[in-house]
């Protein structure tokens, strides 16, 4: 299985000592080096900084894909935090958990 992670240095270094194979590209290459890294990879971790410089609706395409298995993860620096698509359907769909009937 062919892991990647995409994103800043510092997260990179720990993905790094898990045997994943990490690429680091500045804000303007992030798209291409997305691009070049999912015709390779089984397993795609992205920063959620990483993701923002990457068109939104190609993301979340890819994320319903099932190859590669696609992940956004916050990085250490906590810059951005991954998009919460769970609550993104909740809201679509008029359903929110927090709400408790009184009945």
């Amino acid at each position: 299985m062919r892991a990647i992670f995409i994103g800043d240095e510092t997260t990179a270094a720990g993905f790094r000592l898990s045997g994943m194979e990490t690429l680091t590209p500045g804000e303007d290459e992030a798209g291409a080096v997305y691009r070049e890294a999912r015709e390779r990879a089984d397993l795609l971790v992205l920063s959620a900084e990483t993701a923002r410089a990457i068109s939104q609706a190609i993301v979340e395409a890819d994320m319903a894909r099932p190859r590669p298995l696609l992940l956004v993860v916050p990085d250490v620096r906590d810059a951005a935090q991954p998009t919460d698509f769970a609550e993104r359907i909740r809201a679509h769909l008029g359903v929110r958990e927090d709400i408790v009937s009184s009945d």
